[in-house]
């Protein structure tokens, strides 16, 4: 024990020594940390820059999901499309299928309208008050051999509109109508 405090005072005058300063004592292990210590900063300095050196890869742009494009485009490349193999699917065959801004059937007030004939079985023509999807809708339907008589809201309630689910209330009311499918 005493030769540890012999070592400490000895350190001690040494650093106080101002002509000791400079010397290195290989015995001593906070000395040769500190070098070490140095010296793998200095190489961490240079990783670091050489990191920088390398040009970053660009992320690409998310697409845009389909229901936040422009109205347009995702009614005429999206919308009538889905709708149209939805039926192909069922066995149904599509005989028109349209989008005009034109008079809502019964109120006849100016808006977008889809129409779609489904042949020999029913029409329907869903409204949007202005030409963007999540502006209010409403749908109307009626045998092919009819007129539409009743205007019903579509999709109130819904915070998110997705193409899939406006495929699915469409046949969803359709089908509560018993003109598609078995109810």
């Amino acid at each position: 024990m005493e030769e540890n405090v012999e070592s400490i005072e000895e350190s001690i005058k040494r650093e106080d020594d101002p002509l000791k300063k400079d010397i290195i004592d290989i015995d001593s292990p906070k000395e040769t940390s500190t070098l070490i210590n140095a010296n793998s900063q200095d190489s961490n300095k240079q990783k670091v820059g050489g990191e920088n050196s390398i040009p970053l890869k660009i992320k690409p742009k998310k697409e845009l999901p389909i229901e936040k494009k422009p109205f347009n485009e995702f009614i005429n490349d999206h919308l009538l499309p889905s709708i149209i193999q939805e039926f192909k699917v069922r066995g149904l065959e599509v005989a028109d299928i349209n989008l005009k801004n034109t008079s809502r059937p019964i109120a006849g007030d100016k808006c977008w309208v889809i129409f779609c004939e489904i042949k020999d079985i029913c029409n329907f023509w869903l409204s949007f008050e202005k030409d963007d999807i999540s502006s209010l809708k409403s749908i109307s339907l009626c045998k092919s051999d009819q007129k539409p008589s009743v205007i019903e809201s579509f999709l109130i309630d819904e915070k998110r509109i997705t193409l899939k689910l406006i495929i699915s209330r469409i046949l969803q009311r359709l089908n509560g109508q018993k003109l598609i499918g078995i109810n």
